[in-house]
């Protein structure tokens, strides 16, 4: 089977997938924002910000079929990851008082934790590397692992 990245190096695959959770958090949390549905969202996004050009800065290109199985498994699977998500809260921060960009990430990295093809310490690594990309100053990267790690110990304790 011969795959669309076929001519693509081991790091560009990668670096397209880290762009892909990245652009899933962004349109999650466009979604909860706007309104709008995941086909206009995810439209827009493929159509207008993979490879795109802002104030002379190229946007990494994104790993198409992962953004669009991330999307579609946070929206078709939100109530149980929201569940997950707040299981691995502290009681006194349930996932509605949270920030919404964690929530995003949180619905983001919980459908790639359900969806089982990618390895549980991948998926903390990406999502981790995605919170400090919006919070390079404080500390959700640490609060980001540690739900994370109790959400794919839920979700798959084969793995650990």
């Amino acid at each position: 089977m011969t795959s669309l990245h076929g001519n693509l190096s081991g790091n560009q695959r990668r670096k397209m997938k880290s762009a892909a959770r990245l652009y899933a958090v962004q349109a999650l949390f466009q979604m909860e924002h706007s309104s709008q549905t995941v086909e206009v969202v995810r439209r827009e996004f493929l159509d207008h910000r993979f490879g795109a050009t802002y104030d002379g800065d190229e946007m990494l290109d994104g790993d198409m079929e992962l953004f669009a199985a991330v999307l579609e498994g946070a929206v078709n699977y939100q109530a149980p990851i929201d569940q997950m998500t707040d299981r691995a809260l502290v009681a006194k921060w349930p996932l509605k008082r949270i920030d919404p960009t964690l929530r995003a990430l949180f619905r983001a990295a919980g459908a790639e934790l359900n969806n089982k093809q990618t390895p549980p310490k991948v998926v903390i690594t990406e999502y981790v590397d995605v919170a400090r990309a919006f919070f390079s100053d404080g500390k959700e990267p640490q609060f980001v692992n540690a739900v994370l790690d109790h959400m794919a110990r839920e979700a798959r304790p084969e793995a650990f």
